[in-house]
């Protein structure tokens, strides 16, 4: 039996295109899968356990959803709810759910799947290291905020076996929530796999990447790929390119359980609309593993931010930054006695090479350049401190001793403002699991 499903956007929180939405809905999908977040957006929001999307848009979307999932009749499907899967995500997303059930006079079955590990737990089990992980030790992983363990098919397949309506999963790859239903019902492991992938953010795959909607078809030995809005086109070179997204090689993906090889992949245009791709291979690993995601607090910071318009700081902007950043050290050294290893301080150039650092090779011409200060220490009080040390630099800090005092512009009084904790990633390593339910909970409510 083939395989239809629906995925509305590539994260719940993106928007969608309402028309698409209900011309898949009448393509009668087998499933409703979108994804609710990743690690794009840093490691503050894994630390602290919260969405970065706000509940009142989210329940639009999500409300959207739940009745196109009502008019569809099949199961809808989230991963990595409220971005970063921890357990208060997924219990913000159920409470959300509960709302938009009670105003719609709806009833569900949900099921909620719980990805969070205990760092102490952790601490004691063996992991294996991704390449370029970081070193962790005990101390390290007990340090963690949160932890969770990325879910794969079998966890989603679990869920979707206790009939219900509605599942809310904690962290998952991106992958899991679409090729679960695929694999279940016996379609080719290697389409299932690879079609998850090129569908993870909806329409991205396509021309029209801001639409959302797609469908995609899954059988025994391929699969389609069908966008919804208008104007919205599949080509095997949108396709294809989705494999480098987030993705360092283009032919292998890792999962739990295995990997996917689409060396031998062809993509085939079956009209104006949809394509076709067949050859992809499913090779199962000896061993079930899954991914664990980890962040501790790094730090308290505190930021400043000044502007430069005087064509002479701009064009010595660096210079000026890096005289600042020594003197303010050795005043820090002078009068707080601060060992330097436990505080940190940078000037980061906002319109010059605030994003790659040293690594820049553009040179263009600037009028104005914003210089952020970014003061990072073990307490807020003390970054605060280091902050209102550093304010009078940014505000009169001339280039050189004979020329007048300059004065720059802050775009915020106060000038320093509290961030509080920053968070950092501390794990890329993997678990093994006899039973890939192993490290997850899975919790089933008739609402």
């Amino acid at each position: 039996m083939g395989t239809r499903i629906l995925i509305p956007s590539g994260a719940l929180g993106l928007g969608y295109d309402k028309a698409a939405l209900n011309r898949a809905v009448e393509a009668k999908p087998d499933l409703i899968a979108i994804d609710g977040g990743s690690t794009d957006s840093g490691p503050s929001y894994l630390g602290r356990g919260v969405s970065k999307y706000a509940t009142e848009s989210t329940k639009i979307e999500w409300q959207g959803l739940i009745e196109a999932r009502a008019a569809a009749g099949c199961p809808l499907v989230i991963g990595t709810a409220g971005t970063c899967g921890t357990d208060s995500t997924v219990d913000w997303l159920y409470n959300i759910t509960l709302e938009i059930l009670s105003d719609l006079g709806q009833s569900a079955k949900i099921a909620r799947l719980y990805s969070e590990q205990d760092p102490a737990k952790i601490a004691q089990t063996p992991l294996s290291p991704l390449s370029a992980a970081p070193h962790v030790d005990a101390g390290t992983i007990q340090n963690c905020t949160h932890i969770v363990a990325l879910a794969g098919a079998e966890q989603i397949q679990t869920a979707l076996n206790t009939g219900a309506d509605i599942i809310i999963a904690g962290r998952t790859t991106d992958t899991a929530i679409i090729a679960a239903l695929p694999l279940q019902n016996g379609n080719h492991a290697g389409a299932a796999w690879h079609g998850a992938k090129i569908g993870e953010c909806g329409a991205l795959c396509a021309t029209n990447p801001q639409s959302g909607v797609i469908l995609v078809d899954f059988d025994d030995t391929g699969f389609t790929v069908t966008p919804m809005a208008d104007g919205a086109k599949a080509t095997p070179h949108t396709l294809s390119a989705h494999m480098l997204y987030e993705n360092s090689d283009p032919f292998i993906l890792f999962e739990p359980g295995g990997h996917l090889d689409v060396t031998r992949a062809t993509y085939t245009a079956i009209d104006d609309t949809s394509v076709r791709v067949t050859g992809s291979q499913w090779e199962p690993s000896d061993t079930y593993t899954v991914k664990l995601e980890g962040a501790r607090i790094a730090g308290f910071q505190t930021i400043l931010m000044v502007l430069l318009r005087d064509a002479h700081y701009v064009s010595n902007a660096q210079i000026w930054c890096d005289d600042i950043i020594a003197k303010h050290a050795t005043k820090v050294a002078d009068r707080l006695g601060l060992d330097p290893a436990t505080w940190h301080a940078e000037l980061q150039i906002i319109g010059r090479n605030a994003n790659l650092g040293t690594l820049e090779q553009r040179t263009l011409d600037a009028s104005e350049l914003g210089v952020l200060a970014i003061l990072t220490a073990p307490d807020q009080a003390t970054a605060n401190t280091l902050g209102k040390m550093m304010n009078p630099y940014l505000l009169h800090h001339p280039l050189t001793q004979e020329e007048e005092q300059p004065t720059f512009a802050f775009p915020f009084s106060p000038a320093e403002i509290d961030r509080g904790a920053a968070y950092k990633f501390v794990l890329h390593h993997v678990m093994a699991l006899v039973d890939p339910m192993d490290a997850f909970r899975l919790v089933v409510t008739d609402v």
